[in-house]
């Protein structure tokens, strides 16, 4: 699991970036997926560093606080 360093609004989506072995890499997640995974879009792209990402499952997840 990697965390979230950015993200941007896409036509159908919301791509996410983050760093694996100091390399910058994306995933993307389109709208249904986010709500599947009860993720608020907006809040997403404004917050970008309360969520981590697992590209093995392909899942956003929200950090705890």
């Amino acid at each position: 699991m990697y965390d979230i360093e950015s993200s941007k609004k896409m036509e159908n989506g919301v791509v996410v970036f983050y760093q694996q072995k100091g390399e910058k890499k994306n995933e993307s997640f389109n709208y249904q997926e986010l709500i599947d995974l009860k993720i608020n879009a907006l809040d997403l792209l404004d917050h970008p560093h309360r969520y981590s990402v697992d590209i093995d499952v392909h899942k956003v997840y929200a950090k705890d606080d």
